[in-house]
């Protein structure tokens, strides 16, 4: 059975127990994690994982509060590679390649950080000490533009990347399918309701649900035409037939406990399956 951690469950809003989205879905050996915002890095380690066990990473889209943890990701995992671990493949919506590209490339921004690493025999030193053996070698990864469609597969698990509506035409957003033979978990990323996606999340045993506001707050003004709310939310999982409901991307609208059972109410009067209110750090039961 996959399981599921919720490194990050907000907004680009800041609140002291959540802040932009991040999950890691572990699919038999493999660790795909989905999305890279804000401390994602720490989040990740707090939750008792380690970056180099992160093998996939996939970008619903590019909005700093799903990317902005990037830079950190990468170097990161590269700084505690000692060679033995697999290469990084990172997919995403364009332009997925040119911002990895200019992130960590021969010129990118942080180049200067790994240049300095690569060569300087402190680092050397503190990569020998975690095992690596010299030469170090630059950062080594690769990265993808994806749309709809099937992205990549591995021992067990495939992933399939479903449309979102969101901003479009300003940029391009994604959803993702995680198969195994066991269960299918969907991260919708962010969107409003739609066929499209319904169609793409229909039978999946769990769906991790943008929520960012109650309903009527989005639909009295233009957030309801980019963003799901509470009884949409209810309504994508009762339409796709989705076993378990997990509400993540949670709004200010919905810190107080009286919101949230009020949000809970809606959603549960539409939607009889298990519902699970998304925290950071949490694994999914």
């Amino acid at each position: 059975m996959a399981r599921i951690f919720i490194l990050g469950s907000g907004t680009p809003t800041p609140f002291p127990n959540r802040f932009g989205s991040s999950y890691v879905v572990q699919a038999g050996d493999d660790y795909l994690m989905f999305d890279c915002g804000p401390a994602t890095t720490h989040k990740l380690v707090k939750a008792g994982l380690w970056p180099t066990q992160i093998d996939y990473l996939f970008l619903t889209h590019n909005h700093f509060d799903h990317n902005v943890d990037l830079p950190c990701f990468l170097l990161t995992r590269w700084d505690q590679y000692t060679g033995k671990e697999n290469e990084l493949k990172v997919f995403g919506p364009p332009p997925t390649e040119e911002i990895v590209e200019g992130l960590i490339g021969e010129s990118g921004v942080f180049s200067i950080d790994w240049k300095a690493r690569v060569a300087h025999p402190m680092s050397q030193t503190a990569y020998l000490h975690r095992g690596g053996a010299l030469p170090r070698r630059p950062p080594s990864l690769s990265a993808k533009d994806v749309g709809p469609g099937k992205v990549c597969s591995g021992k067990g698990w495939e992933v399939l990347a479903g449309p979102v509506e969101h901003i479009a035409p300003l940029m391009g957003c994604l959803s993702y399918r995680v198969v195994t033979p066991e269960e299918t978990v969907v991260i919708s990323g962010d969107t409003r309701r739609c066929n499209g996606f319904v169609d793409f999340a229909r039978g999946a045993d769990t769906l991790l649900m943008m929520c960012i506001h109650h309903q009527d707050y989005l639909d009295a003004n233009p957030l309801g035409s980019a963003m799901t709310g509470t009884t949409d939310a209810a309504r994508i999982a009762r339409e796709a037939g989705i076993k378990k409901l997990v509400l993540v991307h949670q709004g200010f609208d919905l810190e107080s406990d009286e919101s949230r059972e009020g949000a809970l109410r809606e959603i549960k009067s539409i939607y009889d399956g298990a519902v699970v209110w998304g925290e950071e750090l949490m694994e999914v039961p």
